[in-house]
């Protein structure tokens, strides 16, 4: 589950990209980052995604990471804007003019603020067709450029260049997944490794990519990380979740070893017990594999069920599957 997909646009701060305001991104690795789909200019699970912004960029730097100003920067972006936007909170100095003052209207519609929760309120609904071209737009209606990026992946990396936290986002093609959930099925191979303060979504993660790509080289789609006794913690850019089957139905089981909580594991997670789906979190190790029935993995792309774990293989359930896939198509589209 990885992409080697062009990048379409870079800004920092809401400038375009060059060799000044890239230099420091470039030698100087320290920083966090979160990923998105955007589907006529709407983000499931927006208000997750600026609370894991603002939470890392606290934590690592010990400054706060305005909502709004992300918020502004991805508009921009997607936009396609000539002109510099008026973005709150953006320092000087970082490889453009900085930018004071009150927000510049920059076609959104959704200033709903730095959220006080990971939830968010300012959705409008499902996009009619969220991966074909045009719709609402990140603009509006009859409100965007002609060259207005509705349907993206998008990266939002945030580094401190002199201390202060400067915003990169760059945008590349949508990733859409296969329809049919057996054409999405991963197979994973297990990698002694977990990944240093899991709960930051961390840039750089050379053991990881590193893993991944011995796995893919083995035949593998990806690689799972595994601690000490073959506890399982995540996979190298998912998480997973195990179920079982009782009498009563399938129960989720994520494991508790130390992972990032990703923003579609959260929207799961609070969503599967009213479709009848209990989850839980324990401890699963490799030795577990053959006593669950089926496992699944989540990331900005949605879901897709695992077939194979090393030499342990699923029959995938469609329907419990098909059940997991519709909680996550059913969580609204925020907009931005």
């Amino acid at each position: 589950m990885t992409t080697t997909a062009p990048v379409r646009r870079i800004e920092v701060d809401g400038c375009p990209a060059t060799a000044e305001n890239l230099l420091w991104p470039a030698l100087n690795h320290p920083g966090h980052f979160t990923a998105m789909q955007v589907r006529g200019g709407k983000v499931r699970g927006i208000g997750h995604h600026l609370a894991r912004l603002d939470a890392a960029t606290r934590e690592l730097f010990g400054h706060e990471l305005d909502g709004e100003r992300v918020r502004a920067l991805i508009r921009h972006i997607l936009r396609g804007d000539q002109g510099a936007p008026s973005v709150p909170g953006t320092p000087t100095g970082l490889g453009g003019p900085g930018y004071t003052g009150a927000p510049a209207d920059l076609g959104g519609s959704g200033h709903a603020g730095n959220p006080t929760a990971p939830g968010d309120s300012s959705h409008a609904g499902n996009p009619a067709d969220p991966t074909a071209p045009g719709g609402p737009g990140p603009g509006g209606p009859g409100g965007a450029p002609a060259d207005a990026i509705d349907n993206a992946s998008l990266r939002i990396h945030v580094h401190a260049p002199a201390g202060h936290p400067s915003v990169m986002v760059t945008v590349r093609p949508p990733t859409v997944l296969p329809v049919a959930l057996t054409d999405r099925a991963q197979s994973l191979m297990s990698v002694p490794y977990q990944r240093p303060f899991a709960h930051l979504k961390l840039l750089g993660g050379f053991a990881q990519a590193r893993y991944g790509e011995l796995a893919r080289r083995a035949g593998f789609d990806d690689a799972l990380l595994t601690g000490p006794g073959g506890e399982i913690s995540e996979g190298a850019v998912t998480n997973i979740a195990f179920y079982d089957s009782t009498r009563d139905g399938p129960r989720i089981v994520w494991p508790n070893a130390p992972h990032l909580a990703g923003v579609t594991m959260r929207l799961l997670e609070s969503r599967l017990p009213a479709a009848g789906l209990p989850t839980r979190h324990a401890p699963v190790t490799l030795a577990d594999l053959p006593s669950y029935a089926g496992a699944f993995v989540t990331n900005a792309w949605g879901v897709s069920p695992v077939r194979r774990i090393d030499s342990v293989a699923y029959e995938i359930d469609e329907k419990v599957m098909a059940r997991v896939a519709a909680v996550y198509e059913d969580v609204p589209w925020d907009t931005v």
